[in-house]
């Protein structure tokens, strides 16, 4: 069992893309763009005619920017006995976002969805994610129709610590970046030792961490978001559902005090314990996030 766990965490498979923009009425552009380091990653651009302000989406840990079939085998078999076996649809979102009056470009990081593979196919909580966060802004920033704009980002999970990890490494990359809703950013340790026990086995977190080192020659200390918070220079806006089983409260209440910037609010989800539907309260109850981005967003 633990073999099985550290393998699908280590090189965690890809799932489908089973939506599009186009279902929601959505004008979009399929694009294709290189990493920092060269990986190619795959992408929709979805353009909002007349705006001055993009939002960036980075999404979890084996979705892609189209979400996860967990309604579907063999997704969920693998995530039912949390309470999180139902279907996390993106689009929604980014017709929200449009409709909102912003561009959006989402996109597959690598090894998930179309996007490329690099570093052998492993995660790495965020270490080498970061590298696609800073491909986006530069491909954004390239583009003639959104050179100029005021630029937002929206990360979730593994896109939330790719993001903190990018600011860690590539500070510079940032410059111009207004504003950051990141939605259940998670510490490596605290969501694989929650998952032990589920499983009853809390005593083995020890040995699945020297199967992942195995893997992927990366352990839990350095895949730490909450020390890459400490690096975020940006107005941020953190929600997590409080409840979830997947994870602690004090995990992301951690990163939340460690980001330094005054300008910051921590929003919790209450009445379920399930971590899907802190991927879908944007499309439920968007108005505190389209507040956040309102605000540090607005242009003369």
């Amino acid at each position: 069992m633990l073999d099985q766990i550290a393998a699908g965490f280590s090189h965690p498979a890809r799932s489908p893309l089973l939506h599009s923009p186009g279902e929601l009425g959505l004008d979009f552009e399929e694009v294709t763009f290189p990493s920092h380091d060269g990986v190619p990653l795959e992408g929709w651009f979805i353009p909002a005619p007349g705006s001055d302000k993009l939002i960036i989406a980075n999404h979890p840990m084996g979705f892609t920017r189209a979400g996860l079939p967990t309604h579907l085998e063999p997704w969920h078999s693998a995530w039912a006995a949390s309470g999180n076996g139902f279907e996390v649809n993106f689009i929604p979102d980014y017709r929200i976002l449009h409709d909102a009056g912003y561009h959006v470009l989402a996109y597959d990081l690598r090894n998930h969805g179309l996007s490329g593979a690099g570093n052998g196919g492993i995660s790495s909580s965020g270490i080498f994610e970061a590298r696609d966060v800073v491909g986006a802004l530069t491909y954004a920033r390239s583009r003639p129709d959104t050179s100029g704009t005021a630029i937002g980002l929206f990360s979730r999970c593994l896109g939330g610590s790719s993001t903190f990890a990018a600011m860690t490494q590539f500070p510079g990359s940032f410059e111009g970046v207004r504003c950051l809703v990141a939605a259940q950013p998670v510490t490596a340790r605290t969501i694989m030792g929650r998952r032990l026990e589920m499983l009853g086995v809390a005593g083995r977190l020890d040995d699945l961490e020297h199967r992942i080192i195995r893997g992927t020659g990366i352990g839990f200390a350095r895949r730490s978001p909450q020390e890459w918070a400490r690096n975020v220079r940006v107005p941020t806006f953190l929600y997590q559902v409080r409840d979830d089983v997947l994870t602690h409260p004090d995990d992301v209440q951690a990163m939340f005090d460690n980001i330094p910037t005054a300008e910051k609010k921590l929003h919790w989800i209450e009445e379920t314990t399930a971590r899907w539907d802190g991927y879908l309260e944007f499309q439920r109850r968007p108005e505190p996030m389209l507040d956040w981005f309102a605000t540090h967003l607005a242009t003369d």
